[in-house]
Formats: C-alpha cells, structure tokens, sequence
C-alpha cells in the first residue's frame, strides 16, 4: 500500500535549518550573557562582604577593590560604589552598564543596578 504525501508528517530541510540557525543565535547570546550576570553576583557578594568587613566608606572601598581583585571583577571598583549612612549604618549601592558587542553595529546593554539597603531606602543613580 502506497503512503500518501499529506499523511506525512514531520520537519522539512528548511525547517530544520532555520530551527537550527535560531538555536544558534540564541545559544551566541547566552553565552555572552552568563559571564557578565555571573559577574554581577560576585559584585553583590562583594558588595554585602565588604560592607560587613568596613566600617567608615575608605574601609568598605578598599574591601570592595580585595575582592574585586579576588573574584576578578572588573566591571566596577571601590571608587564607582554609592555609599549612604542610614540610622547609623552604612548601606552601599552600585549601578554600572555593560554592552556586549554580539555582531557588525549590534550589541546588547544590560544595566545593573543593586543595593544592601532595604528596597527603596537608598538612591543609585544609573550609569
């Protein structure tokens, strides 16, 4: 008995490669994305650290810049940090951008922002 064409079913050539160029694309910007959100963790972790480890604003900046060092974070440094006194304690803010070229005139622009102050009490500015 002879298959009919329409009772086929499945992915055409074309439809493969184009599945698989989309795949691509995503996968090229992800793997650029990962480092640079990896890195923004480590910030924070040195942001939170350094704050705990400091106890005027020179103090928690130079901690910040050790483990910057330590953590290969180079996105930011001590000097680039927010920091406010607040009932007494120090809370610290940071704001950076960081663009990924991906290809020809088009990049990526992530801005990060965080705090170690209670949302809303503390301003970072945008960089």
């Amino acid at each position: 008995m002879a298959c009919k064409l329409k009772d086929q079913r499945g992915l055409s050539l074309t439809g493969l490669i184009l599945s698989l160029a989309v795949i691509a694309v995503v996968a090229i910007v992800a793997l650029q994305i990962v480092p640079a959100q990896t890195e923004y963790n480590s910030i924070k972790k040195a942001v939170a650290s350094a704050r705990a480890s400091g106890t005027t604003p020179k103090e928690i900046r130079d901690a910040f810049d050790r483990q910057a060092e330590v953590g290969y974070i180079t996105s930011l440094s001590g000097a680039d940090l927010d920091i406010e006194q607040n009932n007494g304690i120090y809370e610290v803010g940071f704001a950076y951008r960081k663009v990924i070229p991906l290809f020809g005139p088009a990049s990526l622009v992530l801005d990060y922002h965080a705090s170690t102050a209670p949302e809303g009490t503390m301003k970072t500015a945008s960089r």
